[in-house]
């Protein structure tokens, strides 16, 4: 965006998690001494002149920006700056972020931030905040010889054209650039800060101020629990009636030798020959089944981690690093699922399985990754992944998450086949003719609707409360 760099500073290293989301962290020109105050304080100025197309190019670049709404995210000792506005009611909203600059359309009506302030009013005009105010709150330690921590970083973007952009005094009409604006356009950045103490916020708990502006919705606990009980009692219900039923119909089908015994049967009981016929695409299942299991650990195991708070938001990207390590470590469980399942389908190949199970799924998605970075590196982002982090995924991959595929699989293969309560007759049952609503696709549709009703209900409560 061609805004202030900083000269000779090393950029912060990244953890794998902060790569793969594409975070990355860029050192500022803006300098502070702890409680030092400084009053408009000169970063750099940019110069545009319209007549030189690679200057032409940089403005309406910064147009564009505007024009879309892009924000600035700046960390001041780990933690988001935020921008605080007043809004209706009273109330008061923040964002860990502030716009670059704000449009007013060719109709005089003020888009995005531009509403905040009334001096903006000039009809297709950008207006650039190139002068940011930046509180600094900190708290000062007892009883240790640490001195004072810092515990909130807000800010306020302004507007300001200096009219002399060499000595700055931040007064006056704001930095308005024309939509048609030719010749040489100057940008002086300023920025003043001040440091004010804050007795009530501890150090632990210096994230809160980012969630100021949150709608402290009221967790329905009633509800939540009110559902869960009636679902487990119904789920337990039913199990109860299924399982005294089956036990007795299943001791029954072992004991018949012939079929002339299954002629009384009636309704769903007469596929009981058939249920456990191996599938078609065994092998398919199988894998995905592997690779289900291994999804399904990773997720969990993430989850309980985060909700301990041991990736907390003050650690960046320790969620994604998170879930690739466990993704990688968990590939015996994989294996041992996919040839256990496979062998009970009565497959023999399997090597294929393992192989299957170790690169299918991952393949999938590592292909899809890779195409997506290649798209990014094309156009030069900075979301791209960089080559070494590629070549690293491929090892964690090949040399780690395989290898412990190959040792589940080994142990899966060993073990005996499930055993099935019910055994399967050799020739398989007739499929009569369907009618139009027992035909998988409406039969999805209506038997989904009503659980899906239910749950979502409850399910939107919940994740609203959590969230």
């Amino acid at each position: 965006f061609d805004f202030c760099q900083a000269e000779g500073k090393k950029r912060p290293s990244e953890n794998l998690g902060q790569v793969l989301f594409g975070e990355r962290i860029e050192p500022s020109p803006y300098r502070f001494t702890f409680n030092k105050k400084e009053t408009c304080k000169s970063v750099c100025i940019k110069t545009y002149d319209t007549t030189k197309p690679e200057d032409k190019q940089k403005l309406d670049f910064l147009k564009k920006s505007m024009l879309l709404n892009y924000q600035h995210h700046w960390i001041v000792d780990n933690m988001p700056v935020t921008w605080c506005y007043d809004v209706e009611d009273g109330q008061r909203f923040c964002n860990p972020g502030f716009p670059i600059g704000c449009y007013i359309t060719e109709d005089g009506r003020p888009k995005d931030a531009c509403v905040i302030n009334s001096e903006f009013h000039e009809k297709d005009t950008f207006y650039i905040f190139n002068h940011v105010d930046i509180k600094i709150y900190y708290h000062v330690v007892e009883n240790e010889a640490l001195g004072a921590r810092l515990v909130a970083a807000k800010l306020e973007p302004k507007s300001y054209k200096h009219t002399h952009a060499d000595n700055p005094d931040c007064s006056g009409a704001p930095m308005d650039i024309s939509n048609k604006a030719s010749g040489e356009v100057k940008i002086a950045y300023t920025y003043s800060v001040t440091f004010h103490e804050e007795k009530s916020i501890r150090w632990a708990s210096r994230w809160d101020y980012i969630l100021e502006s949150m709608p402290h919705t009221h967790i329905q606990w009633f509800s939540i629990m009110n559902s869960l009980v009636i679902v487990l009692f119904l789920s337990g219900m039913v199990a109860m009636i299924m399982l005294r039923t089956l036990h007795k119909d299943i001791a029954r089908y072992n004991q018949m030798d012939s079929t002339e015994d299954a002629q009384e049967e009636f309704g769903w009981k007469l596929v009981h020959g058939d249920i456990f016929r191996p599938p078609r695409k065994g092998m398919l299942l199988s894998v995905f089944l592997g690779s289900g299991t291994q999804i399904l650990i990773m997720t969990f195991v993430t989850l309980f981690f985060a909700c301990l708070g041991f990736l907390s938001p003050a650690n960046r990207g320790a969620l994604m690093t998170c879930a690739v390590v466990l993704w990688v470590l968990l590939g015996t469980p994989a294996g041992y699922v996919a040839a256990r399942f496979y062998k009970s389908f009565g497959g023999e190949k399997w090597k294929t399985n393992v192989l299957l199970t170790s690169f299918l799924c991952p393949g999938i998605v590592f292909a899809d990754f890779f195409i997506m970075n290649l798209i990014l590196w094309g156009e030069g982002s900075s979301a791209a992944i960089p080559f070494g982090t590629l070549v690293a995924i491929l090892a964690l991959w090949f040399c780690i998450s395989v290898p412990l595929t190959f040792i589940g699989a080994y142990f899966g293969f060993k073990k005996n086949a499930i055993e099935h309560p019910v055994r399967t007759n050799q020739i398989p049952r007739q499929i009569p003719e369907q009618s139009f609503y027992t035909k998988p696709l409406p039969g999805i549709i209506m038997g989904g609707i009503l659980p899906f009703g239910c749950i979502f209900i409850q399910l939107f409560f919940i994740l609203n409360s959590i969230w």
